[in-house]
């Protein structure tokens, strides 16, 4: 991801020269490109119901890199509201300190944000920042055996699913476009979004439940059209 960061501040330095229009009221834009969700998580250790009960650390959720599709809206020259959305995110889930695979679960993470253009009524480039809510959406939670085996083995569990409720945060956002075309920039974007959930692991001999705080950094790397 440095790499990838590094490469397009390249880019946009000499693309930073081309004579495009100031952003202006009533303009949309239209941000496309490959969209990371990198969870920065915590959450409670999975405590099963054994005597003495048996204790294990908590989840990790790993990265996923999706197609983003982000429109924003000029309400002034300056200041913008863009809704960030994105095909599915699709996260493995494991036990942190064991090669226990705990399933996985994907999510949608639309997020609206009130932007501010500091630059917006002037040429060239167009760094922005944002202040928006979250609202992300789990769903096609799965299982893996390795679960199953190791409840089955320590619980006697024959059946085991996996629930994950929605989560609604608040997120913060910097972004930058660097113009190409008279309408065409090259888009560098960040977020930090609160996103935090209850796991719920459901078994036929009872059920654990466990708070994880994902928090994630999203990174975009794309373009932006201006129409």
């Amino acid at each position: 991801m440095k790499k990838v960061f590094s490469a397009a501040l390249a880019v946009a330095m000499v693309a930073g020269a081309v004579s495009t229009q100031a952003y202006e009221e009533g303009d949309w834009i239209v941000r496309v490109g490959a969209t990371t969700v990198a969870p920065n998580e915590s959450s409670d250790d999975l405590i099963l119901p054994t005597s003495p009960p048996t204790v294990l650390r908590g989840v990790s959720v790993d990265d996923d890199t999706q197609l983003g599709l982000i429109g924003a809206y000029m309400l002034t020259d300056t200041v913008g509201i863009e809704l960030l959305a994105s095909t599915p995110f699709d996260h493995d889930i494991s036990i942190k300190g064991t090669s226990i695979d705990v399933g996985s679960s994907k999510q949608l993470p639309p997020t609206l944000s009130l932007q501010w253009y500091p630059r917006g009524s002037q040429d060239g480039w167009q760094p922005y920042l944002g202040l928006g809510v979250n609202y992300t959406i789990f769903f096609d939670e799965e299982v893996d055996s390795d679960l199953e085996d190791a409840l089955g083995a320590i619980i006697g569990a024959t059946e085991v699913d996996l629930e994950m409720k929605d989560s609604v945060g608040l997120s913060v956002q910097a972004g930058v476009d660097f113009p190409l075309t008279k309408n065409l920039s090259l888009n560098l974007g960040v977020w930090y979004i609160d996103i935090g959930t209850t796991a719920t692991i459901k078994t036929d001999v009872g059920r654990v439940k466990l708070d994880v705080d994902i928090d994630p950094l999203v990174y975009n790397f794309g373009i932006a059209y201006r129409f």
